[in-house]
């Protein structure tokens, strides 16, 4: 079997399906993971897959793979990646699959995968190649069983149980024909929102637009239809439904960082004095908002692996990144990240006011640039740029200079970050300022020290 070790990323397994990931790949997988599952005394993991065209295919020879060590398998069918999470506490393993492309174009699929209670992530992805390449793996003389389980009554009484809307409201949905269409329905109508949906079949084609709500021209649809209908305002789902988007009557786009606000003072005024933990992508306005409030901002590595591991160490009620990954543990939910849980909550605040556009609106903002790309030819390089900045940071104009995750430098009226991808050959760029001329002169300041460093490289901004 060729085996591309570039498919071993730092959050999941990612690959173009019939090449780089196949089935032989996901059986080959499954085994390891099965393997790893039974050593630790393991006997079930949760397997369930998102809408792609190839998730039967490639979640039937996962299952193979798992079942081949003996390993007991609870195939949950299609679903959205968080309720494959929800099925791994549910049943109280811990452990499972999630077949999934998230917000990949169609050709690409992928693996998230969690044992004993953790999300693998870095060396523990990377070491899946090396059990594959070495055939450590165990081969059981009966194989484990699979069993057709439906969590989603569970899934839903759950959160209906503990998420009450103060009115009825009218919300305009864009599911981007990912997997969220059919639960968000169901969601919804059990929540008391009357929906205006948009792309609600599950269409592993993406016809209509990619489903990413964190890029803006994928929210263009809903904004649209937001401000020519009656809705109060507009959420969007991603492909796999982990990562939630917003926008507002006004046609403003209010981004994870500024969400994370509204959550934390909620969670606060229950969980007085805790910290509330954001990736170093968010907006520095959060930093004040959550100490005004009794809180502690707790700044974190990007990557929603990373984030959850940090609100384990922290035990920390609540944790969310840019990228749209926002983490309930308040006792409410079992901290792990979930866009439709995350719109139930948001939609459970926003109830409270008669306007809830104008209250999004009203969050605390700044001016930023989108997230900036330098990119490299080769896997590593991105990385060893980022180290270089590093090293030669001399900030006497800042006020802090972070070093968390890359290179983050607070000065007094903004920020300016540059951190390596985990997933594609690019230096990730994002610039802050509290105003026009103060993120221009940060710009300036940032792209000046760069250019320090490296003369050759091409300046996105």
């Amino acid at each position: 079997m060729q085996l591309d070790r570039s498919i071993f990323k730092a959050y999941d397994i990612r690959g173009i399906v019939g090449k780089t990931l196949t089935e032989d790949v996901a059986r080959a997988v499954g085994a390891v993971l099965g393997t790893r599952a039974a050593r630790k005394g393991i006997n079930t993991l949760c397997v369930g897959r998102d809408g792609r065209l190839s998730g039967p295919s490639l979640a039937a020879a996962l299952i193979e793979g798992i079942v081949s060590t003996g390993v007991n398998v609870k195939d949950i069918g299609m679903q959205p990646t968080p309720v494959l999470y929800f099925a791994t506490y549910a049943f109280d393993c811990g452990s499972g699959v999630a077949v999934t492309g998230s917000h990949n174009p169609p050709e690409y699929n992928g693996l998230k995968m969690m044992l004993g209670g953790m999300t693998l992530f870095g060396p523990e992805i990377a070491s899946i190649a090396d059990d594959i390449e070495a055939g450590d793996v165990i081969r059981a003389q009966t194989p484990g069983r699979v069993e057709m389980v439906d969590v989603t009554p569970a899934y839903l009484e759950k959160i209906l149980t503990t998420v009450k809307l103060a009115r009825r409201m009218r919300v305009a949905v864009d599911c981007g024909n990912g997997v969220a269409g059919p639960l968000a329905a169901r969601l919804f109508a059990g929540l008391g929102v009357d929906v205006e949906p948009l792309y609600f079949d599950i269409d592993g084609t993406f016809p209509h637009h990619h489903p990413d709500p964190s890029k803006p021209a994928n929210l263009k649809d809903l904004i649209a239809a937001v401000q020519a209908g009656d809705a109060e305002l507009g959420l969007a789902f991603d492909g796999d439904a982990d990562r939630l988007g917003v926008v507002t009557r006004s046609g403003s786009i209010i981004y994870p960082d500024r969400q994370m606000m509204l959550f934390a003072d909620d969670i606060l005024k229950s969980h007085p004095g805790a910290q509330i933990i954001y990736d170093v992508k968010c907006t520095r306005a959060l930093v004040p908002w959550i100490r005004e409030r009794g809180g502690v901002p707790t700044i974190s590595a990007t990557g929603h692996s990373l984030v959850k591991a940090r609100l384990r160490e922290t035990g920390a009620p609540f944790a969310g990144e840019m990228s749209g990954h926002l983490f309930f543990n308040d006792g409410r939910w079992p901290g792990f990240d979930d866009g439709l849980y995350a719109a139930a909550r948001l939609l459970e605040i926003l109830s409270r006011s008669d306007n809830p556009s104008a209250v999004l609106d009203a969050l605390p903002t700044a001016v930023n640039t989108p997230e900036l790309h330098i990119e490299f030819a080769h896997e590593g390089e991105n990385k060893a740029f980022i180290e270089k900045l590093r090293q030669a940071a001399d900030f006497k104009d800042a006020e802090d200079v972070i070093l968390i995750d890359g290179l983050r430098v607070e000065f007094a009226d903004g920020f300016a970050l540059a951190r390596s991808s985990n997933t594609t050959p690019v230096a990730v760029i994002r610039i802050e300022g509290d105003t026009p001329e103060a993120l221009e002169r940060i710009k300036k300041r940032f792209g000046d020290f760069i250019l320090s460093v490296d003369p050759t490289v091409k300046l996105p901004f």
